[in-house]
Order: C-alpha cells, then sequence, then structure tokens
C-alpha cells in the first residue's frame, strides 16, 4: 500500500513518467485508421488511447488490461463523449474457454427517482431542460465496471493501468478540431456553470483554439485516488461526496441564462452501485456466431432479431439495392420490438428468447414485402416463440482474447456539470428513459435506463473473426448491423465495411442517412421502392479488429468520421503482408 501510494504521488508530482506515452511535449502518435499485424491489436478514436493500450499489450497484459487503459485516457482526451462520470458494457471473449460474457456499467437512477420524474405540470420537460441537469445524472458504472472487468479477467491493477491518463491530464494533449466543434455546441450551457466553465471554456468564455495545449490536473486528481484507493477512491469519500453535491446543487454561475434543476442522488446511491457480470445475447448468423450485450442495453437483441429476420434472404445474391431495402425493414420491424419491450430486465419481463427465436423472426419476415412499409410499423408479440443493445474501442491481445467495449456519457458534453475538483463531466444517461410513465423504459428508482449501445463478437467454430462497435445513440444499432452485413454479406474488407456510407432506418417515416449515401446509386433507386431521406452529417464512429490468415490482426478505425481514428497493432507486419491481407477477405466463414 506504501508503494502504491508514493507511486501515485509521484505521478502526482511529476517526478515519474510513463514510457511510451506521447504527451504535450513530444509530438502526438499520428492516426492511422488501419493496421496490420501479430501480437495484439487496437482501434479507438484517438492515438494516445490506442498507444497506451499498445504499451500494455508490449507488456505482457492482456485485452482486457488494455481496454481499461485506453478508455482510461479516452476519459481524458473525450470528455465529452466518455469518462468515469457515465458508464458502458464490455463484451469479452475469452480464448482458454472460447467463452463470451459482458459486464454491464450501465447507470442507475436514484432510489428517489420515480415515472414522473421527469414530468412538469402532467406533461414531459424538453429534452434540454432535462438534460442539463442534475436530474438527468445516473450513478456512474465507469470505474466499477474497470474494476469488475480487470479482476474477473485481467492481469493487471488499476495502479498501472492509470498511469498514462493521468500523464497525459497533466502533461495536457493539443485540442484538434472535434474537441473545438464539440465545446461550441455547448458554450451557451458550459458558461452556466463554474465549475464547467473554468475546465473547458477561455477567460473570455470561448472554446479553446485548435492547437491548444488542454490540461486537467484535476481529473489527474481524480485518477490518482482510483488508482491509489481503487473503487472506494470514486465511490468513497472526497470524490463521490463532490458528485453527490454537484447533482444535488448544480454549481450555477450567478449570471446563468437557463434554469437547472437539482438531481436527488444520494451517497447511499453511489455506493451501492454494482456492475454485474452477465450472459451475451446470442444468434447464429450463416453459420456464425453473433454474441452481443444483452438488456438493459437493446443493441445486441436489436441486432439480432434483425439478422435473424435477414437470415431468410440470400442477400450476396441479390442486387444492393434489394438487399439494402430489406435492411431497411429488418430494422424497422425490430425498432418496434425493440421500443416496445426493451427495458430493465430487474424491473421488467424482457422476453429475450421469443425476440431472438428464429420462429419469432420468421413472423416478421412474413410481414416484409418488396416495397417499403408505411412507417410506423407496428410491433409483434414474441411470447409465444420461446426457441432456443459514446464512444467505442476495440481490443485483442497475442493470446486470441477480444474485447469489444463502448462506453459514454450519454450526449456530446453529458448534463454538461463538471464535479468541482476532479474536472470530469457527470453523465445525462437519465434521459435516456421514456419521459411517460407506463412503459418498458419508464423512470424507477435504482433502474438502469435501455441502451442503444451494441459491442459485438462474431466467432467461427469458436474463434473470433471479427469484434465492432460504435457510438451513435440510437443509430449505434444499425450501424453495427449495416457494418456486419458489409462484411459478412456484401464482400467487404472490414476497413471497407467501416468507410462505407451509412444510413438508419429505427422505424421512422424516412431513413437517416449521410449524404454520400443519399447520393449513391443505391440510394437513389431505394426511393422507388418507398424510401425518404432525412440528411444526416455523419453516423457512428466505429471501430473494428478483423482476425485474418495467418495470425494476422487487421485494426480499422474511421478514416474521415468524426475527425478520424487511431489504429495500432503491437507488431506491425512487413508492408507487403500488410497490403495484401487490406486486398483480400483472408478470413474464412
Amino acid at each position: 500500500m506504501r508503494l502504491r501510494l508514493a507511486v501515485v504521488l509521484a505521478l502526482l508530482a511529476g517526478l515519474l513518467t510513463w514510457p511510451g506515452v506521447a504527451v504535450a511535449a513530444d509530438p502526438e502518435p499520428v492516426k492511422e485508421p488501419v493496421a496490420v499485424g501479430t501480437g495484439g491489436a487496437v482501434a479507438s478514436v484517438d492515438p494516445l488511447a490506442s498507444q497506451a493500450a499498445i504499451r500494455v499489450l508490449q507488456g505482457g497484459g492482456n485485452a482486457v488490461d488494455a481496454a481499461v487503459a485506453a478508455a482510461a485516457v479516452l476519459g481524458v482526451v473525450e470528455p465529452y463523449s466518455c469518462g468515469i462520470g457515465g458508464g458502458g458494457f464490455m463484451v469479452i471473449y475469452r480464448a482458454s474457454d472460447s467463452r463470451v460474457t459482458t459486464i454491464d456499467a450501465r447507470e442507475t437512477a436514484p432510489a428517489a427517482m420515480r415515472p414522473d420524474s421527469f414530468l412538469e405540470a402532467g406533461a414531459p420537460l424538453p429534452f434540454n431542460a432535462a438534460r442539463f441537469s442534475g436530474l438527468s445524472v445516473g450513478v456512474p458504472g465507469t470505474v466499477r465496471g474497470w474494476d469488475e472487468a480487470l479482476r474477473r479477467y485481467g492481469t493487471m491493477s488499476l495502479v498501472g493501468l492509470l498511469g498514462p491518463s493521468i500523464e497525459v491530464a497533466r502533461e495536457g494533449f493539443r485540442v484538434d478540431q472535434t474537441f473545438f466543434d464539440q465545446t461550441q455546441q455547448n458554450v451557451d450551457f458550459f458558461n452556466d456553470i463554474t465549475s464547467t466553465r473554468a475546465l473547458y471554456l477561455e477567460a473570455d468564455g470561448t472554446p479553446y483554439d485548435v492547437g491548444t495545449v488542454f490540461r486537467n490536473p484535476d481529473m489527474a486528481r481524480a485518477y490518482g485516488r482510483i488508482a491509489h484507493l481503487g473503487t472506494k477512491g470514486f465511490y468513497r469519500g472526497a470524490v463521490a461526496d463532490a458528485m453527490v453535491e454537484a447533482v444535488q446543487n448544480p454549481p450555477v454561475a450567478s449570471d446563468a441564462n437557463h434554469v437547472w434543476r437539482t438531481g436527488s442522488m444520494t451517497m447511499r446511491d453511489v455506493q451501492s452501485y454494482l456492475a454485474p457480470e452477465r450472459p451475451p445475447t446470442v444468434v447464429t448468423y450463416r453459420g456464425l456466431k453473433v454474441y452481443g450485450m444483452g438488456p438493459p442495453s437493446s443493441g445486441g437483441s436489436t441486432v439480432g432479431e434483425a439478422l435473424n429476420i435477414l437470415e431468410g434472404y440470400d442477400l450476396a445474391a441479390m442486387s444492393r439495392v434489394d438487399a439494402l431495402h430489406y435492411f431497411f425493414e429488418a430494422s424497422a420491424f425490430s425498432f418496434a420490438d425493440r421500443n416496445q419491450y426493451l427495458g430493465d430486465p430487474d424491473y421488467v419481463d424482457v422476453p429475450l428468447a421469443g425476440l431472438l427465436s428464429d420462429s419469432y423472426a420468421a413472423e416478421r419476415r412474413a410481414s416484409i414485402g418488396p416495397t417499403a412499409a408505411m412507417k410506423p410499423v407496428p410491433h409483434g408479440d414474441p411470447t409465444d416463440n420461446e426457441g432456443p443493445s459514446t464512444t467505442h474501442l476495440t481490443v485483442a491481445d497475442r493470446w486470441g482474447n477480444v474485447v469489444s467495449y463502448t462506453f459514454t456519457i450519454e450526449s456530446i458534453g453529458g448534463s454538461g456539470i463538471t464535479v468541482p475538483g476532479y474536472g470530469f463531466l457527470l453523465n445525462n444517461e437519465l434521459t435516456d428513459f421514456n419521459f411517460t410513465p407506463g412503459t418498458a423504459n419508464s423512470p424507477d428508482g435504482g433502474k438502469r435506463p435501455r441502451s442503444s449501445m451494441s459491442p459485438t463478437i462474431v466467432t467461427s467454430a469458436g474463434k473470433p473473426i471479427v469484434a465492432v462497435g460504435s457510438p451513435g445513440g440510437s443509430m449505434i444499432i444499425t450501424t453495427v448491423l449495416q457494418i456486419l452485413l458489409n462484411d459478412l454479406d456484401f464482400g467487404m474488407t472490414l476497413p471497407e465495411a467501416i468507410a462505407a456510407p451509412r444510413a438508419s432506418q429505427r422505424n421512422t417515416a424516412n431513413v437517416f442517412a449521410e449524404p454520400a449515401f443519399i447520393a449513391s446509386p443505391e440510394g437513389q433507386a431505394l426511393r422507388v421502392l418507398g424510401h425518404n431521406y432525412t440528411s444526416t452529417p455523419e453516423i457512428g464512429a466505429a471501430t473494428g479488429i478483423a482476425f485474418l490468415a495467418n495470425g494476422l490482426l487487421q485494426a480499422v478505425a474511421e478514416p474521415v468520421r468524426r475527425g478520424a481514428g487511431s489504429a495500432m497493432v503491437a507488431e506491425p507486419a512487413p508492408a507487403a503482408a500488410s497490403l495484401g491481407a487490406s486486398a483480400r477477405r483472408a478470413r474464412v466463414h
């Protein structure tokens, strides 16, 4: 204990550095969206996070260890998307026994929350009024989730794995265009909260300029306490006190121009938080096993139901237009069921077996025609079919273990409330509840709101062939589904599958789609089948790993979306091998 405390204090004092972690004084690693090699691989949205994971893998850590190290760095450099003020879901493949399991670190509602907590005068609050408040903050699960994953499946401790993130928080990183833009879109609300204004805005109330070195010593202090004390450093003591106080009494500036409602989170809520291990969802698709996250996420069930529906069509033999039509329709029918049935399984009876049964998929498939159905389509009844769902990072190690991990603070900038003295933003995850009482996903004390996070691992004969996931709200589900179809049915390599233009049908009148998808010949031809569009600049920001021939790993991140991502491998393959692996489908399925 004394040695651990000495290490943490030395880190905070700047006496120690962690080898291999680029900080503000050194050039940051170059973003490369694709990397091929051996010895382990990682794909994330940021090169500092990917580099931290690679250093852990090179130092003998496994995929779980590396995922935690990368996630902690992402909490520093992507504070508006993720961090210790939020939660997430981790899907883990263990090579020793080909077992897949999941860690549920979803946030929970305070015990005092009621089904009508988001109502005022009998009407639901406007979204921003609910979001920018203490009312929207769920008990964060990220730190407990890291600890559970490491305790059960890791080989290292938080004291070593948080070292890189402590250094990046203390020494700083350079503001990029995405960070600037995300700050800019929140300035009006960030200015209202004294702790958020002081940390994330310049003295004149504007965002830090691109290229500025941004430091967060308060977050380094929070990480230092966790490294020293473990989960007690977050769920008890000074950090927990500050977090509860910020929720119950948001530090609103005297010149604030919005009303900030108080929340009901207590120390008892924080101290009693648990991150349970849960079984994954699993469906068989084209002879492959597709594993995802079960309730309270709707990701695994909705992706799985859509795949079950689509398995009844020979998509590879169809025209791309017809295949995409069935993708849209299967998505819509699956979302109708998601919206009706999915919630926290500790509070509602989720008919998961029925939703994922082949017989129910056949029922839903029979309702799909050759042209677009009028949306929204009605939900079905799976209860008679009891046969056999932000940022995302993906990690694989030299032993074959795999982690697909999505975690978030919900909206960009979360609740807008920074915990004073500790530098992290609190989530607004409770706005994922339906605001009206009486549904599977209505608020309740201690309940976990429904999520769309869809970390996914696909195996063939018990061995992983691809792992993938994405941020993006409810469009996470269709993003992951479309990438899987691109990869498994349309013959694309994983880099092609991730880069391809995206579209999202979530049982709405219009398909939300990127401009490149709408302008494509397929996009235009789908209009003839009755599909109309709402344009959106970009959908998701995926990462993934493909398992290629000869033991090669291909780490893949976005080439453009969200400013592009970062793929790295522990031991890069020679250029010729990398080129060959990228150019061919070397996996067998």
